[in-house]
């Protein structure tokens, strides 16, 4: 018989055969294709990357981050793997000579398949454990880099007198390494034993039946034989193995007492107490001491082979662990310590009130106690005229809408849900603004395919700003930056917005030398008014000319379009991570961002300003509060999420700008007295600029970050109590108030606008918040820092603490008091009580408190908005309300109002001089003189002649407001002529 015919015979005889063959080659391709791809996708996700950092200059923060991943995932799964090894290859080592039979055929096949590969069945598993530990190491990349770079604080907790860089950096690093330790031993046992088992030292029951089983009828009652599950291997190997876990365990132990200065117990506080300090310490070490007696035991039974000393060992440990750690604490803490607790704790309130107010630096708060007026009278305003112009009538929560529909331009340009509020220098004079970035919202394009919203609409353009304390006659924003091409004072050279808070997904931008633009530039910007296209300049994007590296993104994006389009070319850039916060944090992922970066021009380009925060859980005895909850309040709902994270010590220490056309990244050192930034700057090298590199028009923008002045205000409401009696009754505490007009109950936002401070010479533009006392909804105190960064006082925190004998309104009351008044519900009534197509709602706008008059002064703005027409309504500004005391007034110009409520004469001017029916006319009038006179009767006879037509008309509500502005102008021009 040939050879082809002695094949075809054997495959007819084997078609088993030949199918295991079939099957074996299709799993190997299986197995290497999906190799492949693995492979392709973690080298596309590692190069993709590097390309994003070295295109922002940041390439040193993801060397040094991956390196030291590596380094970290490669010791760990080194070191178990290692281990693994080691135990199992020692347990099959020292197998007996004669296993006994198996009763398990699973433990049968494991024996067997030991013994023809013993390499490859213990390198295998070994490997697999050790990916998983490698993996699991290089999620502390943080804690290894801040121990390698620790900087000491220079302060020591109250207990153990460690400097806090020990709870900060060193044992974060410790708890790592003896946590991955212990896992190591309690693996390498487990698998070890598993040989053991296999080999026959092992037995997996140690208890044999003689005679019939249990439960058989009739003959000699069966016989129960307990034998020693350990051969004399399995004895000696896991002896020694439970031995090294006790002692890791131990050293554990140990280094557990420090936790307690850095964790909530009893949840009176967190940091050490009385029971921590007199049982939970002594407890740790007690244990500890038990833990190497007993791992002695273990190493002396590798000899003795007397399972019961050690197992009588680990009984007594666990036993006393549950009596030292969970019972006599308990005992303590709730016969000892509860009934005397405010004298058992006193002391340790004490080290915890001082430390926490040291972690969130409100240690050096300035509170005063004052006398607040609630009874008005003629000019009482005179001394606090200069900062009366300067009082912001636009609510960036309201008046959204507005500038929604009256600068969109086109239906896929959108403003934020809340503005932001700025300070610009308008002729020679700083002036609070109110600002938005024009971005690109792609729900609102009509055609939202591929190329519109990847190569077509790739940025937005312009900013938009308004004066913050007025309004045009209309009621409208009167506007310092508008329109496309802006146009205003604001100097905009370059007002294309490629990266800003609305651009989430990705963009091609670039083209080929000569060829046409794609990119939508302005809506109607040509000669021609039709649309204007550009193409993108700058180097803000990855560029993706190299077919290997399109290949790469279109694998990370999983777009197929970045291989096919033919927009993608040799010049084309991708533009990703465009939000201001995504950037700063992929750059700086040691630092949490403040969830309200805001825009701002600077030095003719747009830029977005992020305050950023280094923090950490580990200040010792400074209380813990949730980031994310203590910043959350009724404006705070839109934005983008911040880290939910516990925090006990946060600083502003990095102030990040963001360009918003090629976003780069810029983070300037602001706290260079931080010792966590420290660490952060060794770690990460010539990463951060000195603050003195920012240019002054960039100074002249930043301010005091939104986010840390709401933790302060939290921490404050009960940390201003130093008095250890008094902090544990919280007989003094200050809650935030609820925000008025918010219906769900989350608290009132702080607000900046520019304030004078009782005593201060001038207003300074500050982030202001008020206090009421628990459960009460009367006015406890006042709080402000110093906003603006130009200032020698910034960041100084000033509390105004109001007397406890004489009740100033709260918000809440004040808002029920402007809401149910008369006068107020007159001059709304022509406009929200029309019913049909012309009725309107009413917006109260933000309810701001100012300390004016010797007392404070609650301003509230009042907008309409037409309810017929949702589609095209906005909020426009009709009225301004003031409250000092009880007094209230109303009118259409902050002016009138306060006059109202000062006797016709509130003694200072605001700059305005509307006209009847006006809202925010501007005009100067002298305050005393000739005149003054002359110009307050003109303005009188004005009101008179609007208040005669209002009568005529029947509009009495227009008809009581003229009155009230002609006797107000008549009162001012007697105050004119004898002065």
């Amino acid at each position: 018989m040939n050879r082809s015919h002695r094949s075809a015979a054997n495959r007819a005889r084997n078609p088993q055969q030949k199918s295991t063959r079939r099957r074996s080659a299709l799993g190997i391709t299986l197995v290497v294709l999906v190799a492949i791809i693995a492979a392709w996708w973690l080298v596309t996700e590692v190069v993709t990357d590097w390309l994003w950092f070295r295109r922002l200059s940041f390439q040193q923060v993801f060397t040094t981050r991956m390196i030291t991943a590596v380094a970290l995932f490669l010791a760990s799964a080194v070191l178990m793997a290692v281990v693994c090894a080691v135990t199992m290859a020692i347990a099959w080592r020292r197998r007996p000579d004669k296993p006994a039979p198996l009763e398990s055929d699973v433990l049968d096949h494991y024996r067997q398949a030991l013994a023809r590969r013993t390499r490859l069945v213990i390198a295998l598993p070994s490997i697999v454990i050790g990916v998983i530990a490698g993996a699991v190491a290089t999620t502390h990349v943080d804690d290894v880099l801040l121990f390698i770079n620790r900087t000491p604080f220079g302060q020591r907790d109250a207990y153990f007198n460690k400097d806090v860089s020990f709870y900060t950096f060193t044992l974060p690093f410790l708890q790592f390494v003896l946590g991955m330790v212990l896992a190591t031993l309690i693996v390498g046992t487990i698998v070890a034993a598993i040989v053991h088992l296999i080999t026959g030292s092992l037995h997996a029951s140690p208890v044999r039946f003689r005679g019939p089983l249990p439960g058989t009828p009739g003959g000699e009652p069966p016989r129960v034989e307990v034998h020693n599950p350990f051969g004399m291997a399995a004895q000696v190997h896991l002896s020694i193995m439970f031995g090294l876990i006790l002692v890791v365990y131990g050293v554990q132990q140990l280094f557990a007492r420090y936790e307690f200065a850095i964790s909530d117990n009893d949840t009176l506080f967190t940091g050490i107490g009385y029971t921590d300090d007199h049982a939970r310490i002594t407890a740790r070490l007690i244990v500890a001491i038990i833990a190497f007696i007993c791992a002695a035991m273990f190493f002396a039974n590798a000899r003795l082979r007397a399972w019961r000393v050690p197992g009588t060992a680990i009984i007594l440990m666990v036993v006393s662990s549950l009596l030292i750690q969970g019972i006599y604490p308990a005992v303590i803490q709730r016969f000892d310590v509860r009934p005397s607790e405010p004298d058992r704790e006193r002391p340790y309130i004490q080290n915890q009130i001082a430390a926490t107010r040291q972690a969130y630096d409100i240690d050096d708060v300035s509170i005063t106690d004052y006398s607040a007026k609630t009874d008005v009278s003629q000019g009482q305003l005179k001394s606090d005229a200069e900062a009366l112009p300067a009082i912001r009538l636009m609510d960036p929560a309201i008046i959204a809408p507005t500038f929604e529909q009256l600068q969109q331009v086109r239906g896929f340009y959108t403003f934020p849900n809340v503005l932001d509020v700025d300070r610009y220098e308008i002729d020679g004079k700083k002036t609070d603004t109110v600002v938005a970035a024009r971005e690109i919202d792609i729900n609102g394009l009509p055609d939202q395919s591929w190329n519109n919203i990847h190569t077509v609409y790739t940025h937005g353009f312009g900013m938009v700003a308004s004066y913050g304390s007025r309004a045009q006659a209309n009621g409208e924003p009167e506007w310092i930056e508008w329109d496309i091409p802006p146009q205003g004072k604001l100097n905009e050279q370059q007002p294309r917005i490629y990266f800003g808070e609305k651009q989430n997904q990705y963009v091609i931008a670039g083209n080929v030398e000569g060829a046409d633009p794609v990119e939508l530039d302005t809506p109607g910007g040509n000669t021609a008014g039709g649309e204007q296209h550009s193409t993108y300049t700058g180097t803000g994007g990855v560029p993706i000319g190299n077919p290997i590296t399109r290949a790469m993104y279109a694998t990370k994006f999983g777009d197929m379009n970045l291989l096919l389009s033919g927009r993608v070319n040799q010049n084309s850039q991708i533009l990703y991570n465009r939000t201001p916060q995504e950037r700063v944090k992929a750059v700086a992922p040691w630092l949490t961002v403040d969830q309200d970066p805001y825009p701002a021009v600077v030095d003719g380009r747009i830029v977005w300003i992020a305050d950023a925060y280094t923090s950490t859980a580990n200040y010792p005895n400074s209380q813990h509060i949730n980031m994310q909850d203590t910043i959350s309040d009724s404006a705070s709902s839109w934005r983008q999420g911040t880290d939910t994270k516990q925090v006990n010590y946060v600083r502003n220490s990095v102030k990040a700008v963001v360009d918003a056309y090629d976003g780069s990244v810029k983070l300037y050192a602001w706290d260079t007295s931080d010792p966590i930034l420290k660490t952060w700057e060794k770690a990460f090298p010539g990463v951060l600029t000195d603050k003195s590199q920012a240019s002054p028009e960039l100074l002249s923008h930043l301010r005091y970050p939104q986010d840390l002045f709401k933790v302060q205000r939290q921490i404050l409401g009960r940390y201003h109590m130093t008095d250890p009696g008094n902090w544990y009754n919280q007989s003094d505490l200050w809650v935030v108030p609820a925000d008025p007009r918010d219906k769900s109950g989350k608290a009132e936002p702080p607000y900046y606008l520019s304030i004078k401070w009782p005593g201060d010479a001038a207003p300074v533009f500050s982030q202001t918040a008020v206090y009421v006392p628990n459960k009460r909804e009367n006015m406890g105190a006042y709080m402000s820092v110093v906003a603006d960064t130009s200032n020698p006082d910034y960041g100084k925190i000033r509390v105004l603490r109001l007397s406890d004998t004489q009740q100033v309104p709260g918000p809440n009351q004040t808002y029920n008091a402007i809401s149910s008044d008369q006068s107020v519900a007159d001059h709304l009534l022509p406009f929200v009580g029309q019913g049909g197509s012309g009725s309107a709602d009413a917006l109260y706008g933000n309810l701001l408190t100012l300390p004016l008059g010797d007392g404070l002064i609650y301003i509230e703005p009042i907008y309409t908005q037409r309810k017929d027409s949702s589609a095209g309504s906005y909020p426009v500004l009709r009225f301004v309300v003031a409250r000092y005391g009880t007094h209230i007034g109303i009118g259409t110009t902050l002016q009138e109002a306060l006059d109202t409520v000062f006797g016709g004469n509130s003694g200072a001017s605001t700059g305005e001089n509307a006209q009847p029916g006006q809202a925010g006319a501007t005009q100067q009038v002298p305050a005393t003189g000739e005149e003054a006179v002359k110009a307050n009767l003109q303005a009188a006879n004005d009101a008179f002649s609007a208040a005669d037509k209002a009568l005529k008309a029947g509009d009495l509500a227009t008809y009581q407001s003229q009155m009230q502005v002609a006797q107000a102008k008549v009162s001012e021009a007697m105050a004119a002529a004898g002065g």
